[in-house]
């Protein structure tokens, strides 16, 4: 053992304070707390930075694919053979062509932009997020009737349920000899789906892919098509493979170009909180380094007690260390265990709150998701313990030296 029982005595001896050191047991437990609270804080920000990346991933990415082929100017034509093609290429999942453009909604006296995206049912049902987000209605006949899919909060708008007609409006008109009139063609309701993104909830229609080419007057084109990989980090690979195939006549975006903003704030904005919520846990050091200062200046007479009796400098040291290491273990202890409680409950604590208070504290609308995520990372855990650890005991060396190399002539010579 690196501590004997007697310097383990000595020490949690220490830590309990009489009334006439209180002040410094009281700087004492205001650093475990600081350490306590500095941990935890860093581990719930952590866990919920991952969580938010991890669910916008796999929600962006489950609803736009991991690569987007187009063509270099204007829509993509021979996509059915393309497509066919594609699907052959190792490590391809699907092929989806997409007729995509932007519109006006309207319906019941309410007017919204939005995004329609023409696909084929089957490509929908391969889309798992979306096909088992279908609350009601279904896409049965999808390609062959005039019936679009839209989201719960965009249905909850306009106050629209299945067989209700929306009206879309082109943002290009047709041109006559009287002007350029507008648009505009009436589609019934045939699902209602919700993803749990606003986003996607409140702006995007699905429509069979032939209406959405005659709506948009593609000319038998589409936008795009849309692939799927199996490994979402090896689409360098596909992206070559479909380039040779298709005789580099198509251009080529993989979900982390099309993503790249996004996520690179989001990693930024990761840093900074980890950078920021560490100075805590540095201040609190700085609060065991003042307490124990203070401590071995008050317990002066009973170091200089101990070195008369044997006590040699390397036991002082050690008893001071073990003092000030405990409140630094104890604190990151407890801050570790509060963190992953807190972060493995947050959705439910988050609910709690809410109702308690009567106050949205996670809308839809500004954070993308419905719900609060959490995902814990064991790495990343172990990483602030060893932080919250390390700085601990350096925290404890200055005070713990101070104490072993104290004169006991000097501290009892006015005793």
């Amino acid at each position: 053992m690196f501590f004997s029982p007697f310097e383990r005595l000595i020490a949690f001896r220490y830590l309990r304070s009489k009334r006439q050191e209180g002040f410094i047991s009281v700087v004492a437990w205001f650093s475990l707390l600081g350490i306590m609270l500095g941990v935890a804080t860093l581990i719930i920000v952590m866990s919920v930075m991952n969580g938010f990346r991890a669910e916008l991933l796999g929600r962006i990415l489950g609803l736009n694919g991991h690569l987007e082929v187009s063509a270099p100017r204007g829509n993509l034509g021979n996509y059915d053979e393309i497509a066919d093609g594609i699907i052959n290429v190792p490590g391809v999942l699907a092929a989806s062509p997409v007729v995509e453009g932007q519109l006006l909604l309207s319906a019941n006296n309410v007017s919204i932009g939005g995004i329609a995206r023409g696909m084929r049912a089957k490509d929908l049902r391969l889309k798992k997020l979306l096909f088992e987000g279908i609350q009601s209605g279904g896409l049965e006949g999808f390609d062959n009737k005039s019936g679009v899919m839209i989201g719960s909060r965009m249905a909850q708008r306009f106050h629209l349920g299945i067989g209700d007609k929306l009206t879309f409006i082109a943002p290009r008109g047709t041109t006559t000899a009287f002007g350029t009139m507008p648009r505009m063609k009436a589609y019934h309701v045939a699902a209602i789906f919700n993803v749990g993104m606003s986003e996607y909830d409140s702006s995007f229609v699905f429509m069979p892919i032939r209406a959405a080419e005659a709506f948009f007057r593609t000319k038998n084109g589409v936008s795009h098509i849309e692939v799927s990989a199996e490994d979402p980090e090896k689409v360098d690979a596909i992206k070559k493979a479909i380039f040779n195939q298709t005789g580099s006549t198509v251009w080529i975006r993989d979900w982390r170009q099309a993503n790249s903003s996004f996520f690179t704030a989001l990693q930024v904005e990761r840093n900074v909180m980890f950078l920021i919520l560490t100075l805590i846990i540095l201040v609190a050091a700085f609060n065991i380094i003042s307490s124990q200062v203070m401590l071995v200046k008050d317990k002066g007479k009973g170091i200089a007690i101990l070195r008369t009796i044997g006590a040699t400098r390397g036991m002082i040291l050690r008893i001071f260390f073990v003092t000030g290491a405990s409140v630094g273990v104890i604190g990151t202890v407890l801050g570790s265990v509060l963190g992953i409680a807190f972060s493995a409950n947050i959705e439910t604590i988050r609910q709690w709150i809410q109702s308690l208070a009567g106050v949205d504290l996670f809308q839809a609308e500004i954070y993308f998701l419905s719900q609060l995520p959490s995902k814990v990372d064991p790495s990343e855990v172990v990483m602030v313990i060893s932080m919250a650890l390390l700085l601990s005991f350096l925290a404890s060396i200055y005070p713990a030296w101070r104490a072993g190399h104290l004169d006991p002539v000097e501290a009892l010579r006015y005793e």
